[in-house]
């Protein structure tokens, strides 16, 4: 279903209002939304400050964890189409890079006129937690485009890569104009936000916390941008304050998940439940992407199939043995070409009762203790502090497989140090590295391919391996499967100008500038 435009009251409706298809925006100044002029007013305006597009689907979709699987088996539309194939996406849908950049800079909009609002009534300290959820939610907003939309930070090109507009004040002309600043300078407006957001949450200001940015959801978004902005010794210490001094009893309870019903929805409910103490943020979102990668008869032309999964990552062997060690199953989905994690279940919104008309949705998990555990893990391990790497990594790996291998660092250097790199016809978990920044051949590079393994698994279907595919210049290939036969149909190199999705055109149209291609 195509995607219902929204008026855009807040910051950046101009871009989109400056091509004759989208002249109604031109209706109003953006900035007429509401009165905030009492501390429940902005309140209640933050909760629309995170973003209802999920970039799970385009993360997915372009990075190797998706094979075109041939036959007569077909796409779901052409916007899985597109992103599967790499092609800059025209459709527009709840999952297409449009609705991603319009509701990212919607929700950006939302930040502002709060922080605004809290500007002119004095920055009182009773509305603190509110300015710094309004700063973490403009992070992060930015940080999603510029992870999407851009190439990725680079100590040594993000200067000259093109970045995004950073939209710091709310908007109140109509046909302003917008320049895309640079990578490098993105990053240091988000690292801003973030540093001076922290301190001010308190999670007591919040009905459901984990709807919200509450301390630990925060620290893990800030543990996750630094790992991205390659500052090691920050992951580590926002780390701490998610995991504390017992990583191990703040990590999902795979066994008792492992052991709930298969039923798509009993297991996804439980993963993304705010009751469960891994999940740290949970964000609704309008999306098909349940529906798309999950256990339904649709789009099945690209998935994330047999052959990568029991080569590369869900079913593959690790130093834990193989896939029968772990408590929570990963798999195919009878019939079809699909290997599914259970964590995100469809749910339909009806808007229109009477015509059947409505938007399916997803609870996307932002950010977990797991996910917060390994970033700590690849920070000590680019530090070169491999026992402190290892006791990262052996502490999920016990949480999350029943394995009774030794987890240590003879056995990650053996495991990962006797695999054979991938190639497109005789694929393994271990992929060349190619990143702008050093990682030395030998036990640093064996203990990141094992992260990297780890993180694969574990992000499965949440589109961040697509970012781990960016970070560390890995080359990705496009391959049809069918009938035990592999064929090779395009290649993304480390410097392919496609890493970064193009922006939409309604945008370029506008007159910002496209991503080269």
């Amino acid at each position: 279903m195509k995607k219902k435009h929204i008026i855009l009251s807040a910051m950046l409706a101009a871009i989109v209002s400056l091509t004759s298809s989208c002249s109604n925006f031109l209706d109003e100044l953006p900035d007429n939304r509401t009165d905030l002029n009492t501390e429940q007013s902005i309140a209640k305006l933050l909760v629309s400050a995170y973003p209802i597009t999920s970039f799970a689907m385009i993360g997915e979709m372009t990075s190797d964890n998706t094979d075109n699987n041939g036959g007569t088996w077909t796409a779901y539309n052409l916007l899985q189409e597109q992103l599967a194939t790499w092609k800059d996406a025209t459709e527009i849908d709840n999952d297409s890079p449009e609705s991603l950049w319009e509701d990212c800079y919607q929700a950006i909009g939302t930040c502002n006129q709060a922080l605004k609002a809290i500007e002119k009534m004095g920055n009182p300290a009773s509305l603190a937690p509110q300015r710094g959820e309004a700063l973490l939610c403009r992070a992060y907003a930015h940080f999603i485009l510029v992870n999407i939309f851009c190439q990725h930070y680079s100590k040594t090109n993000s200067a000259n890569d093109l970045g995004i507009f950073y939209a710091t004040e709310p908007e109140t002309t109509v046909s302003p104009s917008y320049k895309r600043s640079n990578v490098a300078e993105t990053y240091e407006k988000i690292n801003k936000d973030i540093e001076e957001g922290l301190p001010l949450i308190d999670d007591a200001t919040y009905e459901v916390p984990k709807y919200h940015f509450n301390k630990k959801a925060a620290y893990a978004f800030a543990c996750r941008f630094n790992l991205y902005y390659q500052d090691y010794d920050k992951v580590i210490k926002y780390a701490e304050k998610v995991l504390t001094s017992d990583p191990a009893s703040m990590l999902r309870d795979w066994e008792k998940a492992g052991k709930l019903s298969g039923n798509k929805a009993i297991r996804s409910n439980e993963f993304v439940s705010e009751r469960n103490k891994a999940t740290l943020l949970v964000i609704t979102c309008r999306s098909s992407w349940a529906y798309i990668h999950g256990p339904y008869h649709v789009g099945e032309k690209y998935t994330h199939n047999l052959k990568i999964s029991t080569t590369e990552s869900s079913q593959s062997d690790g130093p834990w043995g193989d896939k029968d060690t772990y408590y929570y199953d990963i798999p195919e989905f009878q019939g079809t070409t699909k290997v599914i994690m259970n964590k995100m279940y469809s749910y339909f919104e009806m808007s229109d009762p009477v015509n059947g008309i409505g938007y399916n949705h997803i609870m996307y998990p932002a950010f977990t203790t797991d996910e917060t555990l390994l970033c700590r893990a690849e920070a000590y391990a680019m530090k070169k502090e491999f026992d402190k790497a290892t006791n990262d990594i052996a502490t999920w790996i016990h949480a999350f497989s029943k394995t009774e291998k030794t987890i240590d660092r003879a056995s990650i250097n053996k495991f990962y140090g006797d695999m054979k790199y991938y190639t497109p016809l005789e694929p393994t978990p271990k992929k060349e590295l190619h990143p702008d920044f050093t990682v030395e051949p030998g036990e640093q590079e064996n203990f990141i391919q094992a992260i990297l393994h780890m993180r694969r698994i574990l992000t499965m279907h949440e589109g961040l391996r697509w970012i781990d595919v960016k970070r560390y210049g890995i080359e990705i290939y496009r391959r049809t499967v069918y009938n035990g036969e592999i064929t090779v149909n395009d290649k993304m190199p480390v410097n392919d100008k496609r890493r970064a999705i193009q922006l939409p055109q309604d945008v370029i149209n506008a007159g910002m500038e496209a991503n080269p291609r």
